[in-house]
């Protein structure tokens, strides 16, 4: 019964675990690519037409789009935010699944000073979609050297106007504002094939590392490139870590039922003594004697392992199903059923499970049955 109830509850732990991490890494793909191009040299990079021509031929990308990011001052109705100005060619809702994040309005158009703002940004300036009586400004540093007489010197300006809210996180929310690259190139006076990073779509089953070195060998290893994992190492890093701390704490409560089977095999050995002492007598080899209890433990490992598991298995279907349990009245405790939490639930108690009927049939012994 401790081995059954300990693997099932690793197991719907684990399953639990592992809905918390892809439910929280669905908000960070909304908008991440799978592949991200950026400079190692500096803010931005020129990509000429022969290098698109030649990613476009690179097999398992789908699509890839033009991006520039940069930090900038917004103004709307005496009220500031400095947040990131991201501008995108119009390939970009091809790369990223950003129009279903879209709360309100519609997605930007091309060539235009069309702005698409989160809806924590829309909140802080209680902004409105085209409101023509307030403008959202933007102010851009201008590059160069030399003594500022004033802000008119200091700055790049334009007027945007809002045609859409996205909403997908409250962090995220307030990190972007979408414009066209046209937009983005004349703030940052930067020329027609200079940006600062190129996003990538891949095709489902493509190879990443053969896309990579691909990518190095087009740009004369003067990019850095970064899947979706290392673009959100800390995310992903402090989700591995959980994983692994409750993994090891609920192994702690499988050793200590495990120690009820160490007793168990330890008293049945004593009860058994007198039979053991005959086999002994009639020629039984005492690894032989040992064997006996060492199987006899494993197995009670496996059967309820196996029982266990089937348990939890049920609890996480039924919960995947039917969403027996909310967070919300609108939202399921997440759980994912995956193959590999089944084999490190099993491989746990069994290898436990083998090294504690070793503990126990090692008392059988020449001195035990004297």
């Amino acid at each position: 019964m401790g081995i059954i109830v300990g693997a099932m509850a690793l197991f719907v732990v684990l399953s639990v675990f592992s809905g918390l991490k892809v439910f929280s890494l669905s908000f960070t793909n909304d908008i991440d690519p799978d592949l991200k191009i950026s400079s190692t040299l500096g803010k931005s990079f020129f990509v000429t037409p022969e290098q698109e021509a030649q990613i476009n031929k690179i097999e398992g990308i789908a699509s890839y789009s033009k991006i520039i990011e940069e930090r900038v001052l917004f103004v709307f109705d005496d009220k500031q935010e400095v947040t990131y100005l991201k501008g995108v060619d119009p390939n970009f809702s091809k790369v990223n699944a950003i129009k279903k994040t879209l709360y309100n309005g519609q997605w930007l158009e091309p060539d235009s000073y069309q702005v698409v703002v989160g809806y924590g940004i829309a909140q802080k300036f209680s902004m409105g979609l085209l409101d023509f009586n307030k403008n959202l400004e933007v102010l851009v540093p201008k590059p160069g050297k030399g003594t500022v007489e004033n802000a008119e010197q200091a700055f790049n300006k334009s007027d945007v106007f809002p045609v859409g809210i996205y909403a997908i996180s409250e962090d995220l929310d307030s990190k972007y504002v979408f414009a066209d690259l046209g937009l983005a190139q004349e703030l940052l006076e930067y020329k027609n094939n200079q940006i600062s990073g190129i996003e990538l779509k891949e095709k489902t089953g493509a190879d990443e590392d053969a896309i990579i070195d691909q990518l190095q060998t087009i740009f004369k290893n003067k990019i850095t490139v970064k899947n979706r994992a290392q673009l959100n190492e800390s995310l992903y890093k402090m989700l591995n870590t959980e994983n692994i701390a409750v993994y090891l704490i609920f192994t702690l409560v499988i050793v200590v039922a495990l120690f009820n089977l160490i007793g168990a095999l330890i008293m049945m050995i004593l009860d058994k003594k007198g039979n053991l002492k005959t086999l002994f007598n009639l020629g039984t080899e005492i690894k032989d004697l040992r064997q006996i209890f060492l199987l006899q433990g494993t197995l009670l490992s496996i059967f309820g392992g196996v029982i266990g598991l089937t348990l939890g298995i049920a609890i996480v279907l039924l919960q995947q199903h039917f969403q027996l349990v909310m967070i919300t009245p609108t939202l399921a405790y997440p759980v994912v059923f995956t193959l590999t939490n089944v084999l490190i639930v099993m491989g746990t108690i069994v290898t436990l499970g083998f090294i504690a009927s070793l503990i126990a049939s090692s008392r059988v012994s020449k001195k035990l049955l004297e």
